[in-house]
């Protein structure tokens, strides 16, 4: 799948359906990810609200959690069902309540239980099924903890891993501290591909630009960009022309008033506001007239019957200054 070569990150409270719509406006071809959600959820909770996105969002992949290979499969059909592209099982997350579900990183140990979820999912689905993951946990070394999830999952049938290039620290770091304290181990991932060639591998932690992006696509298959992409969104803008080749640069202002549409429908199912534009705050990052866009947005959209207008509001706040910029 071209689109593997930029993807968005899936990342819990940050990439719901409205965050995933926005991010639509500003690229076409990148890849988006679903928050994770639990097989149990999935297989037992509201799935309307869970599960539900719009069609706008295509290619959009699930991140189920989850270690249990009959419930794997059953909600990795589900999401087929719904016309999900792609499932994906989350083997990278080092939060407490994942490592008590006994799925996210804490699976990193248990390659062949991770493997049979997987062989249990590709069989069950007519879909990619792919994996996401860290280099290892705690005191594993990750030249060999790498490498055993990804051989072992490869022999179950998958092709394509996505691998966050840090260690995770299931005991003394916290989730937050999880994500900048472990070092980066680009290399390894790097060398993942090169000798498992045979595989697609993404790259995923700490790239923060573009221009790295790049770089990373000379070694690896495809790069998943996280916060670099969710606080400065102007970013995926460029994706379609810089990553893929098709299309022009997305224009922020532009990427406004593409979603207003949606927006307009999403207030029409009495979806508030401010569930969709807490996800635009940093749009407009480093350009004069960003703090009253982000003041407007922030106060506004948050009050009863706020529609449409506070956003062409804060919008005005920054074009005039865009344009003489």
């Amino acid at each position: 799948m071209n689109a593997y070569r930029l993807c968005v990150a899936p990342m819990m409270d940050w990439t719901d359906r409205h965050c995933r719509a926005f991010h639509r406006v500003l690229t076409k071809q990148a890849l988006l990810y679903t928050e994770m959600v639990t097989t149990g959820a999935v297989l037992h909770g509201d799935r309307r609200r869970l599960l539900g996105y719009s069609d706008c969002e295509h290619p959009v992949a699930l991140q189920l959690g989850g270690s249990d290979p009959l419930e794997l499969a059953a909600a990795a059909r589900i999401g087929a069902d719904l016309g999900y592209d792609e499932i994906n099982l989350n083997v990278g997350c080092p939060s407490d309540r994942v490592q008590s579900g006994r799925f996210g990183a804490c699976l990193m140990r248990e390659p062949a239980l991770v493997a049979e979820g997987m062989a249990a999912m590709i069989a069950a689905v007519n879909i990619p099924v792919t994996l996401k993951c860290r280099i290892g946990v705690d005191d594993q070394d990750p030249e060999e903890s790498l490498f055993n999830l990804v051989d072992a999952c490869a022999a179950a049938g998958a092709s394509t891993v996505i691998v966050h290039a840090r260690k995770a620290w299931l005991s003394g770091l916290s989730p937050k501290e999880n994500r900048d304290i472990p070092p980066l181990d680009y290399p390894l991932v790097h060398r993942l591909k090169r000798e498992r060639a045979h595989l697609t591998v993404i790259i995923n932690g700490g790239i923060a630009s573009l221009d790295e992006a790049t770089e990373h696509l000379k070694s690896v298959d495809g790069v998943m960009l996280g916060r670099a992409a969710y606080h400065e969104p102007a970013i995926l803008g460029e994706v379609d022309a810089r990553v893929f080749g098709t299309g022009d640069i997305v224009d922020s202002t532009a990427a406004v008033e593409g979603l207003l549409p949606y927006i307009d429908s999403q207030l029409s199912q009495d979806i508030h506001l401010a569930a969709v534009t807490r996800h635009m705050l940093g749009l407009f990052h480093g350009q004069r007239g960003a703090r009253a866009w982000r003041r407007i947005l922030t106060v506004e959209s948050i009050r009863p019957g706020a529609g449409v207008e506070v956003v062409r509001r804060a919008l005005a706040e920054v074009q005039p200054r865009a344009a003489a910029a």
